[in-house]
């Protein structure tokens, strides 16, 4: 059963080496991804799932101590997703890398870690019944969902200026921000597709694992659109 979740966003950049001078930026989402992630350690999972995008429109496991990097984005930095021998020959997409390097930097020991890769264009009823599954995994399951709101807030965004993007990205915050899964059921994936969102689809998954469930309360912990990508961050317990 889901017993809690925090999703945060998954750019790069989040990551300080990365960032590089820009580094500073970001110190307000690292801030609320810690303090979503403290949530997660409350809740005393079995085991925490980090749910995160991937290429294609099928899913894939990604097994505890399976390594990721961010080389592709200049920086020689590894990072590894708990403790274990992943997979031969696998490596983390870089939301879940993003995700095993939050995990990392904030000591995270309070439950085995399992890695779900979701296709960016699963479809809405697979997501859902994916979360389902996730939440059968353990008596008590604990999400970290990662992903971005959509690229398109700003001319210089990387989809451009799109006027349904601001309206998208405030429903998002207060979706997550009130764990509202009927919204998040509703995302619609050719819109989502338009406005460059990243995480439609693992946040239909969060939806699928909540039913059931415990009831939860959400708490929006940040929003902001640096570089015109819209970031939320947000804690179910």
């Amino acid at each position: 059963m889901l017993v809690a979740a925090a999703a945060c966003p998954c750019p790069p950049l989040l990551v300080p080496e990365v960032a590089a001078g820009a580094a500073p930026e970001l110190d307000a989402a690292r801030a609320a991804c810690t303090d979503a992630l403290g949530v997660l350690a409350a809740a005393r999972p079995d085991l925490l799932v980090v749910v995160g995008p991937d290429d294609g429109a099928g899913t894939r496991d990604y097994p505890a101590g399976t390594p990721g990097s961010f080389r592709r984005f200049g920086v020689d930095l590894e990072v590894r997703l708990g403790e274990g021998d992943g997979a031969a020959g696998g490596e983390l997409p870089y939301g879940l890398a993003v995700g095993a390097w939050l995990l990392g930097r904030t000591g995270w020991a309070d439950a085995p870690v399992e890695g779900r890769g979701v296709g960016e264009s699963l479809a809405p009823d697979a997501c859902l019944a994916e979360g389902r599954r996730l939440a059968g995994r353990a008596d008590r399951v604990a999400l970290l969902v990662m992903g971005d709101a959509s690229a398109c807030r700003t001319l210089k965004a990387p989809g451009y200026l799109d006027e349904r993007a601001a309206p998208y990205d405030a429903e998002i915050a207060r979706a997550l921000g009130s764990a509202d899964t009927d919204a998040l059921r509703a995302l619609d994936p050719g819109v989502s597709r338009e406005l460059k969102v990243s995480g439609r689809a693992p946040w239909q998954v969060l939806a699928g694992a909540a039913e059931g469930g415990a009831a939860l309360s959400g708490v929006l912990l940040h929003e902001d659109a640096p570089y015109g990508v819209g970031y939320v961050v947000a804690a179910w317990s």
